[in-house]
């Protein structure tokens, strides 16, 4: 019996005692899918080109970010009109495709730094919470999505408490009820989501199953598996690894169904660039070999590379995840293409998750080859 099965069948509320046999697995996977949510991040500073922008190809757009200061929910420094703009572009978008959803994205990695203190007691969440709203309906979004990096974590140097854990839920309830109530005021809906981590050290100190209450779904961010430096070379957003003490995107959802969220909350996250390494041993086409930190790409220059002739692709069937090795300057690549996405969409079904997330639109090619890819793999049986 596949593991993941097993769990995803527990996460999806499946009441028996053990799996069902293989046989009724496979005839539940033929039923209908449901709907797929394809949720692309943009990002605030790269500006919004509306040409560039395939608005029916999407469910959701994360714009990204909105920064957390003296415990306010605020538009990034110094980016207050250029969000304004942004915002309202992304917004005309719904006439092409009225299903679509604007959110915006609280916090990223260089702006988590205030979401503990923010949090910390009754009074100063209902201060942020009242912010977050007020953001909404400043700019008359969609739903909030929390990218605190990370709960009881330090992330990039961020205030952090093991209080964290807690009052991440406190915050996550209190945003729901607000939402709510604003929701019962305007006869609509208001999403509240996050991005959550792909690395187990994430879950064992949140309460993901208390968490996951008050949420629509949750995106993980299932790449950054390893990134560039003096250590060895490998894949940043692989499918697969050889077991659960690796990290992979099918590790990470096994992980959080094992948290207790249940497995059609969950959202994949897939990596529209990648990460090199330099002056690397040659063995093994550099796969899993030691080297100096790199560049990185996004996928247009990693299309690129390849057209150059100076990179060759290599694809690792165990990971179900493509490299580049350039054997004249010793440089590896680890990145996403259409062939690894098209796996990870397979998983997607197979599993009935919730859909795909992606970072970042716009280091996409110019004909949208990775998003196409998504889209295809949601559209086809």
């Amino acid at each position: 019996m596949n593991k993941i099965l097993c769990i995803a069948l527990m996460g999806l509320a499946v009441f028996s005692v053990s799996c069902q046999p293989q046989k009724d697995l496979e005839k539940s996977d033929q039923s209908d899918s449901p709907p797929y949510k394809i949720i692309g991040y943009i990002a605030g500073w790269k500006g919004v080109d509306l040409e560039k922008i395939h608005a029916e190809k999407l469910t959701h757009i994360n714009y990204a970010f909105a920064n957390v200061v003296d415990g306010v929910v605020i538009e990034g420094e110094g980016r207050e009109e250029q969000d304004k703009e942004n915002l309202s572009k992304l917004k005309s978008l719904k006439s092409i495709n009225p299903d679509l959803k604007i959110l915006i994205s609280i916090g990223g990695w260089t702006w988590s730094g205030g979401f503990s203190d923010a949090v910390l007691t009754e009074e100063s969440r209902k201060i942020f919470t009242d912010s977050a709203v007020d953001y909404l309906l400043r700019h008359d979004l969609d739903g909030l999505d929390f990218d605190w990096e990370y709960p009881g974590l330090p992330g990039d140097n961020n205030t952090y408490r093991s209080e964290d854990k807690e009052n991440f839920v406190f915050m996550l309830k209190s945003v729901r009820e607000a939402l709510d109530s604003l929701g019962t005021l305007h006869n609509t809906y208001y999403l509240s989501t996050i991005a959550s981590a792909g690395f187990k050290e994430y879950l064992d100190v949140n309460d993901m199953a208390e968490a996951q209450k008050y949420l629509d779904f949750i995106n993980i961010m299932t790449y950054d598996f390893v990134v560039q430096g003096n250590k060895p070379t490998g894949h940043h957003t692989n499918l697969y690894a050889e077991d659960r003490a690796k990290r992979s995107a099918e590790n990470a959802v096994l992980e959080h169904v094992d948290a207790g969220i249940p497995i059609e909350k969950l959202v994949m996250g897939m990596a529209f660039y990648g990460r090199s390494w330099q002056e690397v041993n040659p063995d093994d086409n550099g796969l899993y070999q030691m080297g100096k930190a790199g560049k990185g790409f996004p996928f247009s220059a990693i299309e690129e590379l390849i057209a150059s002739g100076e990179y060759l692709r290599y694809w690792d069937d165990a990971s179900k995840s493509p490299y580049l090795w350039n054997a004249n300057e010793n440089i590896f690549v680890t990145y996403e293409d259409p062939e690894s996405i098209d796996n990870k969409i397979q998983f997607i079904k197979k599993h009935k998750m919730g859909g795909a997330m992606f970072w970042e639109y716009n280091e996409d090619s110019d004909e949208r080859t990775l998003l196409n890819s998504i889209y295809n793999g949601f559209k086809n049986p």
